[in-house]
């Protein structure tokens, strides 16, 4: 089950709303989120639902024999004992066929069976929750929670346990317990929840229709067997085709992540949680240190908190803080896939996060003209890292957007499809930046005294919530199409 579902939409989140204000106590809130969040998560893995309640349960144990030893060896040994659980389970289920097949091609030969292990949705972003709580028990930064159905409840929130932002313990500690909920705050949630379903369903899902069109769609390049048919595919698009097939793919996948954050932060309002902020506008940076900074924030803060810093971070000289980012971002991009590719996606941006720290940062600190272009550019050739899995893939398309796979530069089919979605692309353009945020922010600057703009600024903050929703479920009626990006993660 998906957020930008016509059954989750008209059907689970109603219901759980519904039972969720006719209960009287927290407690009681809590088992109605509880039971509605494994009910979410079985919906799409009856099966490994038993991973996610059981690590909940090892986590839950081991915080507490953290908490309750009484010295620093035996802590440590109950640390390593949830950090083998949470590692081991994502290694096995993420990991384990990668690093075979990765063997196998080591020495040349099929030594051993490549495992064909199915993915749990959403590990990554769990295991991650799980660590970050009980390492944060350790550190005595947050209390054991002496009440397993809270840790499991915590871990399982259906908002985030599936895509994230990663929530930590300390952030939510203490809604678990006492919250409150006002007519203000679900009245934003549901405004948040309807513009990340619009942005969703409307444009996230339009760009990669689009994307999927002129390039590939991510069920192609993951099959191995097309790898062949698919290089052919890619030889023959004119350069035109994949240059503005991956911007669709640049503007589709932050449409797609932040629209779910979107959506995570707004159901978490209308239920008493705060939610931290996810995104921030990262294409509006003017370098690619500020754009990691303001992209999907819970993961960078998430390594740097519990792998750059406890590494030695940047107190231990240049370069050991070289090695520090490097070891960070060959993790990150292994964190985002089983693939050399990802790895390769991570390495590059830990080259170009070096070069702005030791060699042209400060200019274009400067010049932020110039370093909004470079970062757009930056980052559009790292998502071509990021899309295409197979190495000769991204071989063939970064040939082919310079017409040196013998194809042409553009071609009167490429062209009419193309113009046909320019004000598209605009408007999705519109959407990766502030534009919106700043007309509302000046409508209630002036809304104060000006009647005509008081009235417009009331109805539309009123109507665009519905409006956003309608507009969405009659996109969705009869759309297969409705992938999120990030749930193979």
């Amino acid at each position: 089950m998906v957020f930008s579902s016509l059954l989750f939409c008209f059907a689970f989140f109603p219901a759980n709303l519904i039972c969720y204000y006719f209960c009287k106590t927290v407690k009681t809130r809590n088992i109605v989120l509880l039971a509605f969040s494994l009910v979410f998560y079985a919906f799409g893995e009856p099966v490994y639902v038993a991973i996610l309640v059981l690590m909940s349960l090892f986590c839950w144990l081991f915080s507490r024999l953290i908490e309750t030893s009484k010295g620093n060896q035996e802590k440590k040994l109950w640390l390593a004992a949830a950090i083998t659980v949470c590692i081991g389970s994502i290694g096995y289920f993420k990991y384990i066929g990668f690093a075979v097949d990765s063997l196998n091609s080591l020495i040349g030969i099929d030594l051993i069976p490549v495992p064909q292990v199915q993915l749990p949705i959403g590990i990554s972003f769990y295991t991650f929750q799980l660590l970050t709580y009980v390492i944060d028990v350790y550190r005595g930064e947050v209390p054991a929670q002496k009440r397993y159905y809270k840790v499991l409840l915590y871990t399982s929130l259906f908002h985030q346990c599936i895509a994230g932002p990663i929530v930590r313990y300390g952030d939510i500690e203490n809604e678990l317990t006492e919250r409150n909920i006002n007519l203000n705050e679900m009245s934003g949630g549901l405004t948040r929840f309807a513009c990340g379903l619009a942005k969703k369903a409307v444009l996230a899902n339009g760009c990669a229709a689009v994307a999927d069109t002129l390039i590939l769609s991510d069920e192609a390049i993951a099959n191995a067997a097309e790898l062949s048919s698919n290089i052919d595919i890619i030889t023959g698009r004119s350069a035109l085709t994949l240059w503005v097939g991956v911007a669709f793919y640049m503007l589709q996948i932050y449409l797609d992540f932040s629209a779910y954050s979107d959506m995570a932060i707004g159901m978490g309002l209308m239920c008493g949680f705060h939610y931290k902020e996810n995104f921030d506008y990262p294409y509006t940076s003017t370098c690619v240190t500020e754009f990691w900074r303001r992209w999907h924030m819970s993961l960078g803060t998430f390594f740097r908190d519990y792998v750059y810093i406890p590494l030695g971070g940047n107190k231990k000289g240049k370069l050991r803080q070289v090695f520090n980012l490097f070891i960070v971002w060959a993790l990150t991009g292994l964190w985002h896939g089983a693939s050399w590719s990802f790895v390769l996606w991570g390495i590059y941006f830990f080259v170009l996060l070096v070069l702005e720290k030791f060699v042209y940062g400060k200019f274009l600190q400067k010049h932020k003209i110039i370093g909004r272009a470079y970062l757009l550019i930056a980052v559009y050739f790292g998502w071509v890292f990021f899309k295409f899995t197979k190495f000769p893939l991204i071989g063939t398309v970064l040939s082919g957007m310079f017409c040196l796979n013998g194809n042409p530069f553009i071609t009167y089919e490429a062209a009419s499809f193309i113009s046909g979605y320019i004000f598209f692309f605009i408007i999705c353009a519109i959407a990766c930046t502030p534009v919106i945020k700043h007309v509302k922010n000046f409508l209630i600057k002036h809304a104060k005294n000006n009647l005509a703009v008081s009235f417009i600024y009331r109805t539309a903050d009123i109507l665009s919530p519905t409006a956003l929703i309608i507009l969405s479920a009659i996109t969705l009626v009869g759309n297969s199409y409705n992938p999120f990006i990030y749930f193979q993660f």
